[in-house]
């Protein structure tokens, strides 16, 4: 049965929980899909303390982009919604066009409801998007967390992306907009066979003869995304039994880690290197096969720019230096990522610098400076540059900045700051760069103050 105005509102209302937030940032781009959300939210809203923002990002790729921009921006005028055009020039020609528009497209995004202090950020992805991406995971052979398909709610940087009509079909979305009397328009490279999502897009008809429609991949996809979860929640517990956080890094104590099961030791492994090193995702499969191979043989690697060593019974994870060999940051500016400055004039300080003297040996580097002890590298391997502590006076002298003086300086620190792309293991609880250290701290010493080593549920 084809669902009416009242069906459709009830759908995007649910995604909610029956109860929008004070304010929602929507992403438009002027098909059809992200339109019927924008009007339906508009029509939820109405009457309520609910504010709606659109924003619409223009990749620069068509010159009809503006065009459809400004529609956008008529529309939701209409509806009584502020609108943003969001610029993007960064496609260099070489690549996975479509990959890197999206990720631009999240990334504008993202800042965009940051600055506007928009907490909920809702997309436009149908059922037949979900089922489309679950077609194409299986022509990679993914597992479960691929094929799971899009998420409907998900954490991206401290914005709540929300797909509330991931349950609907795009043509009854059409004949939504068709009823308001609203027009939408057509991205000419959604019928472009040069991109896979393209193709798959054409097969669906032949597949719906065979039984492979758009509601059974959905079906498949809501499935495996509840086996996702059940793997999570015990990748968590065997996190909890067998993981602590030092420095930084992530120690698994071997044993507990060679009796667990093929895909909770994989998804344990993987999570770690994602959180270490900051990735989007965990690698593929087949590399992630080969470094658990080697870890259950106790075999030292490299991989997704971590280094994985075995030390006193622990599988030891943490930063490649040569993959921060080139980083610098000026304080309070995170460095990597994931290490912040606090309390010290601005110098543009070379990681590479640290990581030529590492020291790999446990309870050396960040433990013993967070200690309050001297703390001299002896000798180098692969341990970060994060861990590699030198004297305040080096380092300075190495970026050719003269000595400065005062408090600020003797109370230059480390702090461990959350992930940009945090995964849902390992959670750091940190203090924040102005709180002060537990213990006092050589002054002229640069540390790194060790997070809680505390997880978080699935």
């Amino acid at each position: 049965m084809t669902p009416g105005d009242a069906d459709i509102l009830d759908a995007v209302r649910a995604a909610f929980s029956g109860q929008l937030p004070s304010r929602i940032g929507v992403a438009v781009s002027g098909g059809s899909d992200s339109l019927a959300l924008l009007h339906a939210l508009a029509t939820l809203a109405r009457g309520t303390q609910t504010t709606l923002h659109a924003a619409t990002v223009d990749h620069g790729l068509r010159p009809e982009a503006a065009e459809e921009a400004a529609h956008v921006a008529r529309v939701a005028a209409d509806l009584g919604v502020s609108h943003d055009r969001l610029d993007w020039r960064g496609w260099i020609g070489q690549g996975n066009l479509q990959d890197a528009a999206r990720r631009a497209r999240q990334d504008l995004l993202t800042r965009w409801a940051a600055a506007t202090g928009i907490s909920v950020l809702a997309f436009g992805h149908t059922a037949d998007d979900q089922a489309e991406t679950v077609l194409m995971r299986l022509g990679r052979a993914a597992g479960a967390n691929g094929l799971s398909g899009i998420p409907r709610r998900r954490l991206h940087d401290g914005i709540v992306f929300l797909r509330p009509c991931l349950g609907l079909r795009r043509a009854d979305l059409r004949a939504y907009l068709d009823r308001q009397g609203i027009a939408w328009v057509d991205d000419p490279s959604n019928e472009d066979p040069r991109f896979d999502r393209v193709r798959v897009r054409q097969a669906m008809p032949v597949l719906e003869t065979l039984g492979i429609g758009v509601d059974a991949l959905a079906d498949v996809a809501a499935n495996m995304a509840d086996v996702r979860e059940a793997l999570d929640w015990y990748t968590f517990l065997a996190a909890r039994d067998t993981v602590q956080v030092d420095g930084g890094d992530v120690l698994i104590d071997r044993r507990s880690f060679r009796i667990l099961p093929q895909e909770i030791a994989r998804r344990l492994l993987g999570y770690a290197l994602v959180w270490i090193g900051g990735g989007a995702h965990p690698p593929r499969r087949a590399a992630l096969a080969g470094a658990l191979e080697a870890v259950r043989r106790g075999r030292a690697m490299t991989l997704q720019g971590c280094m994985i060593l075995h030390r006193q019974g622990l599988i030891w994870i943490g930063r490649e230096a040569a993959a921060v060999a080139n980083l610098s940051a000026t304080p309070p500016d995170p460095w990597d990522g994931r290490w912040r400055a606090a309390g010290a004039p601005p110098l543009a300080a070379s990681s590479g610098r640290w990581a030529k003297r590492a020291c790999g040996r446990p309870r050396t580097g960040a433990t013993r400076a967070a200690r309050g002890r001297p703390f001299w590298p002896r000798r180098a391997c692969g341990r970060a540059a994060i861990f590699c502590l030198r004297r305040l006076r080096g380092l300075i002298a190495d970026t050719g900045q003269s000595l400065p003086t005062g408090p600020r300086v003797s109370s230059l620190r480390f702090y461990r700051i959350e992930p940009r792309r945090k995964v849902s293991i390992f959670t750091d609880n940190a203090r924040p760069p102005s709180a002060a250290p537990s213990k006092e701290i050589l002054p002229w010493e640069m540390h790194a103050i060790s997070p809680s080593g505390s997880f978080c549920s699935c």
